[in-house]
């Protein structure tokens, strides 16, 4: 089984967020299991910064590009399980972002990208690498699928090759003017409403939709929810008209990198049979935020996340003076709006020995919020998958989350009388909700016999790559049956 990924960012590379996690992870556990996986992602200036091994495997591969004539090339690095083919192309990718600066997205952003995904297909040949299935990731990958359908399609070498599209966010969708269909190369008659074209816009997300074989999502229900008005982002319908073939996989969790007995970031190792590494980490955790050591007799509320609406920051910052009422102290580390940042950086100075802040990305920072605290909240109005709560559990941190997308997929409210679950929820994004979700949480912390128990659930829960990896082989054999789209 030889799968091509088409990712725009990938650990240990380049990371915005969790596809990078997830391109980065899956291919590795898909090779134990028989499949031969390249990931093909672009060689970003963040990337050769790492001044990693790369071999040049393919040099001034010409590509047909707005009328004349462009040269790419193609560098390789062998990874933990896959091979990692980065795109050389410096005037879109030697850049300082990924896809943009603080100011703003790239105005070229459509350009970089449908080069990219058509880059992609010309270097899959070049290298003769003849992919049973081309695995493509969110709107930067989805350009490929229009490529192979309409530029592509008497290709004798990827006639055999079936598709996937995996949707990581729909609220994602790479709009761009109507011009630019004819700048990358695509035929003029796919703006319409059936194909590209979306509310007098050019929507890559639909190429990858409409195109692929088969589409998937980073979990069972966030696959149901996205065909809903509500979590649809307009594209409901269209998702609806090809339920047949959309499946929810849950995303899953690298435990090499996440697991409190082994992980070098944190203060203190620990595991389930022995905690008492977890309270050295949550004196170092206040340490770090510069807390006082007081804080530690306090359940402590860590969150690590985009300082961003999506993730319901606002109604954390509505809540933020009932949650110290409750008597929780806080920590969050995260980056995105300004107005929620001015906000907590205002929290900060009011409470200096209650709450800890950082606006920042901070690998070793995130590893310790997850060991110290005793409480994660995840309020998100929608979470595609999530991976910080699955996180938290494995380092005994107790998620509060709002029951959406792949976080009511993953966290069971505690039953204090069977002793069952490993966390708590609530459905409505608004502070009420919230707050009696914490309240709840502080009732069962408050008896250390249950809160044991719960710590001793949330430990044991697994949410390994594994399962997720025979469940995409799977699919991707199921593919060999089906004609594409």
């Amino acid at each position: 089984m030889k799968v091509a990924f088409l990712s725009s960012e990938v650990i240990p590379y380049a990371k915005t967020g969790g596809l990078a996690d997830v391109a980065g992870a899956l291919p590795k556990y898909l090779s134990p299991l028989g499949a031969e996986v390249r990931v093909f992602t672009p060689l970003y200036r963040a990337v050769k910064a790492r001044r990693l091994r790369l071999e040049k495997v393919l040099e001034n591969v010409p590509l047909e590009w707005r009328g004349e004539t462009a040269h790419f090339s193609v560098h390789e690095h062998k990874a933990d399980g896959f091979r990692a083919d980065f795109i050389a192309f410096d005037p879109y990718y030697d850049r300082d972002g990924l896809y943009g600066t603080p100011a703003g997205d790239y105005p070229d952003n459509g350009l970089r990208f449908a080069f990219y995904a058509r880059a992609c297909l010309e270097a899959i040949k070049a290298l003769g690498f003849r992919p049973d299935v081309l695995h493509g990731h969110d709107w930067q990958a989805a350009t490929a699928f229009a490529y192979l359908k309409f530029v592509l399609s008497g290709d004798p070498f990827f006639q055999d090759t079936r598709s996937l599209f995996t949707i990581h966010n729909l609220a994602y969708q790479g709009l761009f003017e109507q011009a630019l269909l004819a700048e990358v190369g695509l035929p003029g008659h796919l703006f319409n409403m059936n194909d590209l074209e979306f509310y007098g816009k050019l929507n890559f997300m639909k190429a990858g939709i409409l195109y692929s074989s088969a589409v998937s999502t980073v979990s069972p229900r966030y696959s149901r929810e996205i065909q809903t008005p509500e979590f649809g982002c307009g594209l409901d319908g269209l998702l609806r008209s090809r339920f047949r073939v959309l499946t929810g996989i849950l995303n899953g969790v690298d435990y090499s990198d996440w697991d409190p007995s082994t992980d070098p970031r944190i203060p203190a190792a620990f595991g389930p049979g022995d905690l008492a590494g977890k309270a050295r980490c949550k004196s170092g955790l206040l340490d770090m935020f510069e807390l006082p050591a007081a804080a530690a007799k306090r359940p402590v509320l860590g969150m690590v996340t985009r300082l961003a609406g999506q993730k319901g920051l606002d109604i954390v910052c509505d809540a933020l003076a009932d949650i110290f009422r409750l008597g929780l102290a806080v920590v969050i580390l995260g980056t995105g709006d300004q107005k929620i940042q001015d906000f907590l950086t205002a929290a900060r100075v009011e409470h200096p020995e209650r709450f800890g802040l950082k606006v920042a990305f901070d690998e070793k920072l995130a590893h310790t919020i997850y060991a110290g605290s005793d409480i994660f909240l995840i309020p998100s109005r929608y979470e595609p998958c999530g991976l910080t709560q699955m996180y938290a559990l494995k380092y005994g941190t107790i998620p509060v989350v709002r029951a959406t997308g792949g976080l009511e997929d993953t966290i069971v409210e505690f039953d204090e009388r069977a002793e069952a679950g490993n966390g708590f929820k609530f459905a409505e994004p608004e502070p009420g909700p919230l707050l009696a979700a914490l309240e709840r949480a502080l009732g069962i912390y408050g008896r250390p016999e249950l809160w044991r128990a719960l710590v001793g659930n949330a430990m044991a829960a697994d949410f390994s790559w594994t399962r997720s990896a025979r469940a995409y082989l799977d699919l991707y054999r199921a593919l060999g049956g089906a004609a594409p789209a």
